[in-house]
């Protein structure tokens, strides 16, 4: 059960790695520069949707995953 939590736990960070930006980054967020709105909700269309949707679904895997481990 502990290599599946690890090859789920790297299909995560492969999939949050290749997710785009959606901003200017982590700093822009911080100083308030350009004119973001970290509240803003940006649509997501064609392969972005179906990484964040699968990052999602890893993610809640993982969650899961970990719980069965630990109690089981």
């Amino acid at each position: 059960m502990d290599i599946v939590l690890v090859i789920i736990s790297i299909m995560l960070i492969v999939l949050t790695l290749l997710q785009g930006g959606k901003s200017n980054g982590a700093s822009g967020a911080i100083t308030g520069g350009s004119k973001m709105n970290i509240f803003a909700r940006t649509k997501e269309r064609g392969s972005e949707r179906v990484v964040s949707i699968m990052t999602l679904a890893m993610g809640i895997l993982f969650f899961i995953v970990t719980l069965l481990v630990k109690y089981f």
